[in-house]
């Protein structure tokens, strides 16, 4: 991609022209000449004197009055230049003034250029290792499920094109938005990003290392760093050890990553198997609601659905926020490779996406791996672990999201110069504070989601004891002996825990070898852990928590032995002290391990009463366990 010119190149701020200056001072000293062949204009009065050839006195005395005229005119001309070199100075030192006061934040012209060659370089190194920009656009940018068209013309009249077509204007508005706001908001450090998701988020089997994300940071910095920014990466991936799923963890997004972040990456793809469109649905609109408004990206290792799909559906649905899915396997087939005929071959049949094969086709490792010695080359060449992909497939994932984001970031550049050459300060146009404030009813009607849970204007809030967490916890336990907690005085002795996983959790054996002697081992440990706050007997009591500002009422608990919440003698649980129903609970919502405790709130009696401020739920053990009970989340909307 060429670059763009500097404004600082050659004399863009406006080169004097030599020939009309010359042509200007050449006529005034035209006048300030005598001899034959003047022009008629020389004879005119000048500065009082005039020239009287007719006297006698007038022909004595030509010679001195010709030097007289002459050293007047030059006075004049020195007089002449003198003012306009002051003005020049002038202007000089006005335009150095008008620059200083050229209102551009810290996003200044200097660091916009630097962002944009750091971005064109990314965009020339991918198109370049997959082959060219046909090509690399094929597997980068044509596996998602929502075109990507950030050259689209501006549409200027709605009645004249397609529904498609506006969807691929938002949604590339969208982002393009989403990269000048990270840009030129001046209390803006950090591009974040987060990811939720099951273990293929969470990078297992695989050293940390080699996970996509990881992968993205070390790609993708530079860009920010040119910008005067950091790019992170929150990865809050957790495998299904723990029990969870999609249904529950999406609730937790505001806890699991940053309220912050400007991308959300969601990915459960082998325990959705297509059908995660109502959390997919929760999900756009929830972050909606977040400071960022972020966009929602899902991450699914296999092939693009149809037109039909409900994930199509939505994508059109949300275009205006974003809302996509790259399909990373449609990814490797769209650049062209025989997959089928090598699967085929009645010889020697393989294939590339089995479990530990090397190689993708295309290249036979990562580009990190090229300087490695042969086992780690190989190891970085695997496209599939298992059903987790390898470092090649992560590689290609981390180049897509990379892709797509980079063409957004040098658009949104173009549209930032704009406003600084026509005179405008970009953070009048693009500063997070210009962004507008949404509220449930500005987003389209839901299509899956239940419109109770999901027509909110706050998203849901989350307390997990699970690893790892980056954002804003919900509920929170209160103070035994706090003055406000309503049991204060009774037990509870509910004790925290996390998994002690060692640092080869979730490691692959070739690189445990690999890396097991050396000092940077610890870039493969995995961020992930369950855990819990526990208890199993009657001297444990209870757990009390203050709840967070509700907008529903909708009270969930999740953990180890959910089962034990209802239906037994084994607990008590109340709200407001009020104990409650168990009968009325809901097992097994939103998943297996969890139980809702209210669907929404109370309208009447003692439990319907917040005295306080604040509504408590208290869990108590009322006679010994078998076995321990543990609560890992409570979710409240």
């Amino acid at each position: 991609m060429p670059m763009a010119k500097s404004y600082r190149d050659g004399h863009e701020y406006g080169e004097v022209n030599g020939n009309d200056d010359d042509e200007e001072d050449h006529s005034l000293l035209e006048l300030s000449s005598v001899g034959v062949g003047r022009s008629p204009r020389a004879s005119r009065p000048l500065g009082g004197l005039a020239l009287a050839s007719t006297s006698a006195f007038a022909v004595g005395a030509s010679s001195r009055y010709r030097w007289g005229i002459g050293l007047s005119l030059l006075l004049l001309v020195g007089i002449f230049h003198l003012g306009r070199q002051k003005g020049q100075d002038g202007d000089v030192e006005n335009k150095h003034k008008n620059a200083k006061k050229l209102k551009t934040g810290l996003f200044t012209l200097e660091l916009l250029q630097a962002t944009r060659e750091e971005a064109t370089k990314i965009i020339t190194l991918l198109d370049d290792y997959y082959f060219g920009k046909d090509q690399a656009k094929r597997m980068l940018m044509d596996p998602w499920i929502g075109v990507w068209d950030f050259d689209a013309p501006e549409i200027l009249n709605a009645t004249n094109v397609t529904e498609t077509e506006i969807a691929i204007r938002e949604r590339a508005a969208k982002l393009v938005d989403t990269m000048a706001r990270a840009l030129v908001t001046d209390d803006q450090k950090t591009f974040l990003m987060g990811g939720i998701g099951s273990s293929v988020m969470a990078g297992h089997d695989n050293c940390h290392y080699d996970s996509y994300q990881t992968q993205m940071e070390r790609l993708w910095a530079p860009v920010w760093k040119a910008a005067g920014m950091d790019f992170v990466f929150q990865n809050a991936g957790e495998g299904g050890g723990c029990g969870d799923s999609h249904h529950n963890q999406h609730f937790c997004v505001k806890q699991n990553i940053s309220p912050d972040v400007d991308i959300v990456h969601y990915s459960w793809t082998y325990f959705e198997v297509g059908q995660g469109h109502v959390q997919h649905e929760d999900l756009v609109r929830w972050t909606q609601m977040l400071p960022k408004q972020p966009l929602v990206h899902v991450y699914i290792t296999g092939d693009q659905e149809g037109p039909d799909h409900p994930y199509s559906q939505l994508t059109q649905h949300y275009a205006k926020y974003a809302l996509n899915s790259f399909y990373m396997h449609q990814g490797f087939v769209n650049g062209g490779h025989d997959y089928d005929s090598e699967k085929n071959d009645p010889d020697n049949p393989f294939d590339r996406f089995g479990w530990g094969y090397v190689g993708d086709g295309y290249h036979n490792t990562t580009r990190y791996g090229e300087l490695e010695d042969e086992a780690r080359k190989n190891s970085l060449g695997v496209v599939m672990r298992n059903w987790h992909p390898g470092p090649m497939g992560f590689q290609l994932t981390s180049d897509a999201f990379t892709y797509v984001y980079t063409h957004a970031l040098l658009k949104a550049l173009d549209l930032i110069e704009k406003d600084i050459n026509d005179g405008n300060d970009p953070r009048d146009t693009w500063s997070a504070s210009k962004r507008k404030y949404l509220v449930k009813g500005d987003l389209p009607e839901p299509m899956y989601c239940d419109p109770e849970y999901c027509v909110v204007d706050e998203p849901p809030e989350c307390l997990n004891y699970e690893l790892p967490t980056f954002g804003k916890w919900g509920a929170r336990v209160e103070d035994p002996d706090g003055d406000l907690n309503p049991y204060a005085g009774q037990l509870q002795n509910w004790t925290v825990w996390h998994a002690e996983n060692d640092l080869w959790y979730m490691v692959a054996g070739g690189d445990i070898s690999f890396f097991q002697d050396r000092e940077d081992k610890e870039n493969c440990r995995h961020l992930d852990a369950c855990g819990g706050i526990s208890a199993q007997v009657i001297d444990d009591g209870m757990v009390v928590f203050r709840l967070p500002k509700m907008e529903v009422g909708l009270v969930i608990i999740c953990g180890f032995g959910a089962d034990k919440f209802i239906n037994n003698t084994f607990t008590e649980i109340s709200y407001n002290t009020v104990p409650l129903d168990q009968a009325e609970m809901e097992f097994g919502f939103p998943n297996g391990k969890c139980v809702r405790v209210l669907k929404r709130f109370p309208t009447s009696g003692r439990e319907s009463e917040t005295p306080t401020g604040h509504a408590y739920l208290a869990v108590k053990v009322v006679s010994d366990m078998p076995e321990k009970i543990t609560i890992s989340h409570v979710i409240t909307l």
